[in-house]
């Protein structure tokens, strides 16, 4: 059985597979110093809770946070008796390599979402995920991720702004039910709302235009539910895309064996 971890820079997900299916899918926050024998009790818990009966054999991290990774080893080699793959490493093997600026490291969480993405729809892509950043990935006619964008998250933008202006209070991301707000909250609400709506249409016309081929736009990450009531900014939500990545990166190294 497999478990796939994905450590962002705000929350971590671990997903059991079993070859088919997702059997459970756990989040956490992102703690580096998280111990291994913290992560097995918190995993051991919620498996039981959930009833869940199984062995895992095989693990494969994607981390933005490198810090945490030993703990995350740690674990497998202790509890799981494996070595996990983790994305990023030379001996983790992708379907497709990526074409970049020579030297330039590719976030873990992008070359897994370009795989997940690729695998499901093809190529000629445009993922916009909406984590701590808010990323644009590109992904070519034959699955290599060529370079994206990269903008403040939404909730980073939130804290800043309240950080930054004493007066501003802190609020939830919402649709507003008009774009001029006739209150504080709502219009910082309708500022982020819209504000983010403009960011990935124009953000995804510019590169459509620049990319100058057809491109179907996929989104991912909590928020991207959310951000679809605003216009047609997807062709398609994916929530598990990142997850789902993994399963297909650990699928094509045990095939490359």
């Amino acid at each position: 059985m497999l478990l796939a971890i994905d450590c962002g820079n705000t929350n971590t997900v671990f997903s059991i597979w079993d070859g088919a299916r997702f059997l459970a899918t756990w989040r956490t926050s992102t703690e580096w110093q998280r111990t291994a024998d913290q992560y097995f009790v918190w995993l051991s818990t919620l498996m039981q809770a959930q009833k869940l009966d199984v062995t895992i054999d095989e693990v494969i991290i994607s981390s933005t946070v490198p810090r945490v990774v030993f703990n995350l080893r740690v674990l497998c080699n202790r509890y799981f008796d494996c070595r996990p793959l983790v994305v990023g490493k030379p001996e983790c093997r992708l379907p497709t390599q990526p074409r970049v600026d020579e030297g330039t490291q590719v976030g873990p969480d992008r070359l897994v979402n370009t795989a997940g993405a690729f695998d499901r729809h093809g190529g000629d892509l445009i993922v916009v995920d909406f984590g701590t950043a808010t990323t644009f990935d590109v992904v070519a006619e034959d699955g290599a991720y060529v370079g994206g964008v990269i903008a403040p998250g939404v909730n980073l933008s939130l804290e800043a702004l309240h950080q930054a202006a004493a007066a501003l209070p802190h609020v939830d991301v919402t649709k507003p039910q008009q774009v001029i707000g006739t209150n504080t909250v709502a219009c910082i609400q309708s500022g982020v709302f819209w504000g983010y709506v403009g960011l990935v249409q124009g953000i995804c016309d510019r590169i459509r235009g620049e990319y100058d081929r057809d491109m179907t736009i996929i989104g991912t990450g909590g928020l991207a539910p959310l951000f679809a009531q605003g216009d047609v900014l997807f062709d398609r939500i994916e929530d598990d895309l990142t997850m789902h990545g993994l399963t297909v990166i650990n699928a094509y190294n045990k095939e490359s064996e």
